[in-house]
């Protein structure tokens, strides 16, 4: 009897739409990349050394689905105060001090394992949830995980309390609305991760919002409903097994030196925090991690800051926003004491779309540190005290003849032309800015060469 309700169309979808293999995928996709190469272009590689493909099927999450364990009826409570049991281990302090989701879950394993096995009693964990949403959902979902494996070591019952907080290394003094959009993501993460509470910290906009983060994942998105929402996803499943293999591994280096307490003396943990911070340093400067406002698309309106950082809760606590946020105080400063803030022209000749794609990198890039941007063909009559030629490769040699010997401030150019750079040198070019630049640094450098004064 065909399975048929009167008056509705019942799509075969099965049929319309059969199979198709890993094998064919794959195929058509080296078919679009016309001989380029398909890790580096497609493959992801994390700062955790994790390698993430840009798809996932069934076969990829085949075995690891059900590990995480939650208890029946499973649901998160909103924290409205950042204050936790005095005997949880503090995981989110590791984020602070610039750990990332490797060393966060292995770090903590050991402390944790360690006070369990001095007094054995329920454990509690603190997070910190931060803006790389897939792997913070994972993160939560490896932490059960690996403390079921460490307790059944003791024949301890595995079960574990994660508390949450939002992440303090990814907010900004400056465009602190753009703070509570990472909030929201971040409370999802927690949500969704399967953590039992959820702690929403106001950074620059007022404890009210912060409250209603949490009414609108319960009450619109329902996100307390289901205990474990990312279970059966092929990708998450397949990130959560990445990050607790990693994290169990550098946990049993950890153990192999004597232990947590005995690794923190030695300074092995210390060392781990100091390479993490530097990559994640690195990758702000240079822009491969963009932070909203911050290193890229900044409102260049906003002079001042609109917040004020929190009292650190750890020992040691750095941002990923506080070497943007030093230049534009700075910026400030000099601004406040001369009258002016520094402008930098956008001068746009020639190729329509280089010269359009090379101002707003350099709008951006300028943006920044908090200088005024002013867009034009023209030089004559200028203001400025820094001119940046926006245009293509094969134009920027006439026009920084042209330009350098017409004015007296500093030219550069925007763009990485390597067969001319000598060339426009010699025409009088100061300087290059492009994909490649570390923005901290140039950026300081111009502050230095427009005499700002350093606080």
């Amino acid at each position: 009897m065909p399975d048929e309700t009167p008056g509705i169309e019942t799509l075969h979808v099965a049929g319309e739409f059969p199979p198709v293999s890993t094998a064919e995928w794959d195929a058509a996709i080296r078919k679009d990349l016309k001989g380029a190469d398909y890790e580096k272009k497609l493959v992801w590689r994390t700062e955790e050394g994790i390698a993430v493909r840009p798809y996932y099927r069934r076969e990829d999450a085949a075995g690891l689905e059900g590990r995480v364990s939650l208890p029946a009826g499973h649901t998160w409570t909103a924290r409205e105060e950042l204050t936790f049991p005095a005997s949880a281990v503090r995981a989110d302090l590791l984020q602070d001090a610039g750990a990332n989701a490797v060393q966060e879950l292995g770090i903590a394993l050991a402390q944790g394992v360690e006070q369990f096995a001095e007094a054995p009693r329920p454990m509690e964990f603190v997070f910190a949830v931060g803006a790389n949403y897939f792997f913070e959902i994972a993160k939560l979902r490896a932490a059960r995980i690996l403390w079921a494996q460490a307790a059944a070591a003791f024949n301890a019952p595995g079960g574990v309390t994660i508390h949450v907080r939002t992440a303090r290394i990814d907010k900004s003094v400056y465009d602190v609305y753009t703070n509570l959009l990472r909030a929201t993501t971040e409370a999802m993460s927690a949500a969704i991760g399967g953590c039992d509470t959820i702690a929403v910290e106001p950074f620059g906009y007022s404890a009210h919002l912060a409250v209603n983060v949490h009414r609108v994942l319960r009450e619109e998105a329902h996100l307390d409903a289901v205990a474990d929402p990312a279970a059966g996803s092929y990708y998450i499943e397949v990130l959560t097994d990445a990050l607790a293999r990693a994290a169990w591994k550098l946990f049993q280096e950890i153990e192999g030196a004597g232990g947590y307490s005995a690794a923190t003396a030695s300074g092995f943990v210390e060392k781990q925090l100091e390479t993490s911070r530097a990559e994640k340093r690195k990758a702000v400067a240079y822009r491969r991690r963009t932070l909203v406002g911050v290193n890229n698309y900044p409102n260049v309106k906003e002079k001042l800051p609109r917040a004020h950082a929190p009292a650190p809760l750890g020992p040691e606590e750095f941002r990923l926003a506080e070497p943007f946020e030093c230049i534009r105080e700075r910026t400030a400063r000099h601004a406040a004491k001369t009258g002016r803030y520094p402008e930098v022209l956008l001068l746009k000749r020639g190729d329509v779309k280089m010269r359009m794609a090379r101002a707003n990198f350099s709008f951006n890039f300028f943006g920044c540190a908090g200088f005024d941007i002013v867009e034009s063909e023209q030089y004559a009559g200028s203001g400025a005290d820094l001119i940046v030629l926006c245009s293509s490769d094969a134009e920027y040699l006439e026009m920084a003849r042209e330009v350098c010997a017409s004015v007296k401030v500093p030219v550069i150019v925007a763009g990485n032309p390597k067969e001319q750079v000598e060339a426009l040198r010699a025409a009088g070019v100061q300087g290059f800015i492009h994909i490649g630049s570390d923005a901290v640094a140039v950026l300081t450098e111009w502050q230095d060469r427009l005499s700002m004064e350093v606080a």
